[in-house]
């Protein structure tokens, strides 16, 4: 296998400069490349681009997931633990609204991790998680 690399992720937002407010103020992402309809951010080491597009009405799916009502389109990132705890207190600190507050999923099980849901002002769900250890991540058993 190859050493792991910064994945690209393009998504839409009804808003560009709410969205440049939410991912550089409130989680602290580096602007990277503009333009009058994209933006690049610096998402924790990797590349995301946030698309303007026109606001649609959509229905937001979901499926439950260990007790919680889990988004199933969401993007995300795996952080250490240090670092997920400090996002938690800086989400709180600028009273975000938690989709699903911080929390432990999976306690005790194989794939115990540390996970919360946020919303950006587009409707796009994010997912932080933390693992405590990253043998966790793909553990089946």
């Amino acid at each position: 296998m190859s050493t792991l690399r910064p994945f690209h992720l393009a998504f839409p937002v009804t808003d560009l400069t709410a969205a440049r407010r939410f991912y550089t103020e409130v989680l602290g992402c580096s602007l990277g490349r503009t333009d009058e309809r994209w933006i690049d951010f610096d998402f924790f080491g990797h590349q995301i681009t946030a698309h303007l597009v026109p606001a649609t009405a959509t229905a937001m799916m979901s499926s439950p997931v260990d007790g919680d009502d889990v988004p199933v389109r969401h993007f995300g990132v795996i952080l250490a633990r240090a670092d997920w705890d400090a996002l938690a207190a800086r989400l709180q600190g600028f009273d975000a609204e938690f989709l699903i507050e911080p929390r432990i999923r999976f306690r005790g099980q194989p794939g115990e991790q540390a996970t919360m849901f946020v919303r950006d002002p587009s409707g796009n769900a994010l997912e932080f998680k933390s693992f405590p250890n990253d043998a966790g991540i793909f553990a089946t058993r």
